[in-house]
């Protein structure tokens, strides 16, 4: 039976973060896994289930017309740390799939930005949306912005 994305996510991540590299490794992993977010470069820092934290550099390639990090950058971003938090916690029999995508920007992103995602995930017994949210702060700890992202949970139906 093939293993399920949070098996083989948390069994990357338990094998590659605590050795030189590792994280580096699994950075990459994760491109290979998710081809639009590898765009962004996403660091992950810390991963557990039900809560993620994700740098990124601010490079040219994720930059506006405007010197500030763009606004997709920065969804991404929160897309993947809620997806990464949300995905680990989730039990095997239940699947997830992004349906709605929203965010709120508060101040220009410069430098380097940490994402952060905790939930807690409910008891799924039929398919429902399932509101999770991200902050992504600057290096001094400003929030930039919050990405909020709705998970359309269900059961696996049987093999």
């Amino acid at each position: 039976m093939r293993s399920s994305p949070a098996e083989r996510i948390a069994g990357l991540w338990n094998r590659l973060h605590g050795v030189p590299g590792g994280k580096w490794l699994f950075k990459q992993a994760l491109g290979l896994m998710i081809p639009y977010t590898g765009t962004i470069r996403p660091r992950v820092v810390e991963l557990r289930p039900g809560f993620c934290r994700v740098e990124m550099r601010d490079r040219r390639g994720v930059r506006n017309h405007l010197n500030s990090i763009h606004a997709v950058a920065l969804i991404n971003i929160g897309e993947v740390t809620s997806g990464l938090a949300l995905t680990l916690a989730l039990p095997a029999s239940i699947r997830g799939i992004v349906s709605e995508l929203s965010a709120e920007y508060l101040i220009k992103a410069r430098g380097q930005l940490t994402a952060t995602c905790s939930c807690d995930v409910p008891e799924v017994t039929e398919e429902m949306d399932f509101r999770v949210t991200s902050e992504v702060r600057n290096a001094a700890g400003e929030v930039v912005s919050r990405v909020h992202t709705i998970w359309r949970l269900a059961p696996r139906p049987p093999r």
